[in-house]
């Protein structure tokens, strides 16, 4: 795959070609009646409403309710303390029997007051602890999490096969990203004719385990071998998912093309590539909610819209005092994400004296590594009044952050699909990032925002210099403000390439074309 060298020569461009308005979209038609909706079952380790960790847990909680007019989707979760405790009831429906270490389960439902359903495994022993999803408050990992998401599996598989006793049954099943990766396989080993698909949403989580725990989960010997589930001598959950799908997604066209290199395959990367040559491994970009309005957003201290800035100025005056920067009106960055390696921190926290020498600022919000924290606390102290952080996460104070801030930093060294530029971008933030995964299908570089070619500090250093020229140019900065403003990211019209996907596995074509 071949990428352009970062052009760091001032900013000229044709304002009236590059940044006029795109075409109107035409309105979707939502073809499915009650009659035509199949059901779909969704099975995900987080979901926002309840409990969240990531990006996961948003097109979770999104994609089964932007489908809901087309479909009837339903959502299976293991019975976290933050779900049986979220405040909303739930109603046992059906239970599952053991099966090798995993326990028997009850499955609860619960009703969300917008009506989606979501289906509860509820087993005290196994999700009824202090704690995240996967670990326990000191991020350690739960040494019982291979059961723990087995049983999950398992209940969707007898959800599928009718034997979980609740009064519906699955068209089709939808499983997300390692901890759902056995799902498709125990479909598979029980017989079930019902069509799977799995999503990757990182392949650099994959969920592997001791080859000793084949006979505790329940796995065959014949899921051993290395067109399976084997990996390097290990068992790989997510590996299971990718084997044993009717076909395989990732969330972004240019990830699914990467994740077919030894740079990002992660050791799958020819376990990836054969998928891909048949046909069976489709990028998908996922999308936002509609909430992400700059004009009617319940969290913004004032609202705007396009070439309307005094709300955007009132929350970049907010930002400043809230990050306790000095007031001004140079340009201000901001950095929302996770604190890890893979985020690129350490490539801001080089290039945030570049930002401070012309006159910017910077506030990072986040959480992650002990050790990163601690930079970007050293930051703050190099820079004061000019960086400012808070370590941890809400979503009033991010969406605050996307909202005052001119330009949004995401220097990732890979990036599946992101959400956070597709938020910067419909409030008027112009995402600076490394032209990669979702990343680079998602900006459209120099008309609303900017890509970089190598996660280095001087390509990197190179976007953040085109930045503040446009800041300079306020008659640029607006019309791509406006420009970013228009992208069409939200769920209702990504949901258009799910809905053919599963239209054709449906109609039993098993092998479905990579270019859906």
């Amino acid at each position: 795959m071949s990428i352009a060298a970062v052009d760091t020569r001032p900013v000229r461009f044709n304002i009236a070609q590059r940044l006029a308005p795109p075409a109107e979209r035409p309105l979707l038609q939502l073809r499915s009646t009650q009659d035509d909706k199949k059901k779909i079952l969704f099975v995900t380790s987080e979901l926002t409403d309840l409990v969240k960790t990531g990006g996961l847990a948003d097109v979770s909680a999104a994609l089964p309710r932007a489908l809901g007019d087309r479909h009837d989707v339903r959502v299976l979760i293991p019975g976290y303390t933050q779900v049986v405790q979220c405040g909303q009831p739930i109603r046992i429906v059906g239970s599952v029997i053991s099966h090798a270490d995993l326990p028997p389960s009850r499955i609860g439902r619960l009703d969300m007051p917008d009506g989606l359903i979501i289906y509860v495994v509820v087993c005290p022993e196994l999700y009824e602890r202090d704690g995240l999803p996967y670990g326990d408050e000191h991020g350690q990992d739960w040494p019982d999490n291979p059961v723990r998401f087995a049983r999950l599996c398992m209940a969707a598989t007898d959800i599928a096969d009718g034997t979980a006793g609740i009064r519906w049954t699955p068209d089709l099943v939808h499983a997300h990203d390692w901890p759902t990766g056995l799902t498709p396989a125990y479909m598979h080993w029980r017989g079930l004719t019902t069509p799977s698909v799995f999503t990757i949403h990182n392949l650099a989580y994959q969920g592997n385990i001791d080859m000793s725990l084949r006979r505790s989960l329940a796995i065959p010997l014949e899921g051993c071998g290395p067109e399976r589930m084997e990996f390097y001598g290990a068992l790989s959950l997510l590996k299971a998912g990718i084997a044993y799908a009717n076909h395989v997604t990732t969330v972004s066209a240019t990830y699914a093309q990467e994740i077919t290199t030894p740079e990002f395959g992660c050791g799958m990367e020819g376990f990836l590539s054969m998928k891909a040559r048949q046909g069976l491994l489709t990028g998908l970009l996922n999308g936002i909610e509609e909430s992400w309005e700059p004009r009617s957003c319940s969290h913004l201290v004032s609202p705007f819209g396009p070439n309307d800035w005094s709300g955007k100025d009132a929350n970049a005056a907010h930002v400043r005092e809230l990050f306790g920067l000095v007031e001004g009106n140079g340009p201000l960055f901001s950095v929302v994400s996770r604190l890890v390696h893979q985020k690129g921190i350490d490539l801001t926290i080089a290039v945030a004296e570049t930002i401070v020498e012309n006159g910017g600022q910077l506030a990072i919000l986040g959480r992650g590594d002990p050790h990163i924290e601690d930079e970007v606390r050293r930051l703050v102290e190099r820079f004061p009044g000019h960086v400012g952080a808070h370590i941890g996460f809400n979503e009033t104070d991010a969406r605050r952050l996307f909202a005052g801030s001119d330009f949004l930093l995401m220097p990732s060294r890979y990036e599946p699909c992101g959400l956070s530029q597709m938020y910067a971008q419909r409030f008027a933030s112009l995402p600076v990032a490394h032209r990669t995964g979702g990343l680079a299908d998602s900006i459209d570089d120099g008309v609303t925002g900017f890509l970089f070619s190598e996660a280095t500090v001087d390509s990197y250093r190179g976007a953040v210099e085109r930045a503040l020229a446009v800041h300079r140019n306020p008659q640029l900065l607006n019309a791509m403000r406006c420009r970013a403003m228009s992208g069409g990211f939200f769920w209702s019209h990504a949901i258009e390439p799910y809905d053919r996907l599963y239209q054709r596995l449906l109609g039993g074509r098993r092998e479905v074309s990579a270019t859906i």
